[in-house]
């Protein structure tokens, strides 16, 4: 078990992290996940050793994990740390990239594990190419093959997939967190991006103002957001009183509603002046205004006009599991 207990960290007297307390278990995907600046990347390293804490913890199992005034060369051998920064040898191919930390002892063990991982990234094709060539993208999935066959315990990514064209993520995402499951890797990935989330791990843990704003599992934190900026977090999200979207009822608390679970109407709903309209591939996300001159954000099946007036609805059933979450107020 990763054990982070009671962990502060400031920059320059500045708090990024206050009173974090995680516990994450063996063979575990778990998500830290919060807008830009929220300390993502900071706890990561501070997991992985190259910071060193005034207050606070870090545990794997029972060995301390402690940052560079213990430590000549920083970083917990049993954890490997994918940043932002990618740290490869440039003027060396991408295949002796790979295989640098293979025993040269079993040479074939060390072709058939390059040859895996070079097939997992979707770069066998260029195994001979020196990664200096390459691009971005191409060097952030060398960077991951390269710490993966290291064979970590754990394993930290940073926004792994940032640099990675839309037509691969998928494809990647898939091969990378089902090879780690079958190899029993733990692994704690930072990202902004709801899609690294919710196929893929087992718990979430939302930072906001330097601490856990809550944790649970992805799905149930989905569907069930206790606040606005949770919501925000995977995908466009309204606070909605519920006396707006039920005219009978008595009460002004609000409620979160996705924009994918409103219904346009031409009879009856709430109504709304359309502003603009955004293509989404699928859908048109539409902005609108609400009587009471609010904004409002849902999605349509076709381009609407501005200045078109329309009632919108959401079905009983999502109103009243919102109701049973803990609300926004």
């Amino acid at each position: 078990m990763l054990r982070i207990e009671n962990v502060s960290f400031a920059y320059d007297d500045v708090p990024v992290l206050e009173n974090i307390d995680l516990r994450i278990q063996r063979r575990e995907h778990v998500a830290i996940i919060g807008e830009s600046g929220c300390g993502k990347s900071t706890l990561l390293k501070i997991i992985y050793g190259l910071m060193d804490l005034e207050q606070g913890e870090v545990f794997w199992e029972d060995e301390p994990i402690l940052g560079p005034a213990y430590n000549l060369v920083p970083g917990a051998p049993f954890i490997k740390y994918l940043s932002q920064d990618f740290d490869l040898m440039p003027f060396i191919t991408v295949r002796e990239n790979i295989s640098q930390y293979l025993s040269v002892f079993y040479p074939k063990e060390l072709e058939e594990r390059t040859a895996e991982l070079l097939e997992m990234i979707e770069l066998a094709d260029f195994a001979d190419k020196k990664v200096k060539t390459l691009s971005g993208g191409q060097q952030q999935r060398v960077a991951l093959a390269r710490v993966l066959a290291q064979k970590p315990e754990i394993l930290l990514l940073d926004e792994p997939f940032g640099h990675i064209d839309n037509f691969l993520k998928n494809s990647l995402r898939r091969n990378i967190f089902s090879y780690l499951k079958e190899n029993g890797i733990t692994c704690i990935i930072a990202t902004h991006d709801y899609q690294d989330v919710l196929p893929f791990t087992d718990r979430i843990f939302v930072l906001r103002d330097r601490k856990i704003m809550v944790k649970g599992k992805p799905m149930e934190l989905y569907k069930n957001p206790k606040e606005l900026y949770i919501a925000s977090l995977f995908g466009e999200a309204n606070s909605i009183s519920i006396d707006v979207l039920k005219s009978y009822a008595n009460t002004k608390r609000r409620i979160i509603v996705y924009a994918h679970e409103f219904r346009v109407s031409e009879t009856s709903g709430i109504p709304v002046t359309v502003k603009k309209s955004y293509p989404m591939g699928s859908h048109f996300l539409t902005e609108g205004v609400m009587e009471d001159g609010e904004t409002i954000f849902f999605n349509a099946p076709t381009e609407l006009s501005a200045d078109k007036e329309l009632f919108l609805n959401v079905s009983l059933e999502t109103i009243n599991q919102r109701i049973q979450t803990n609300r926004i107020t």
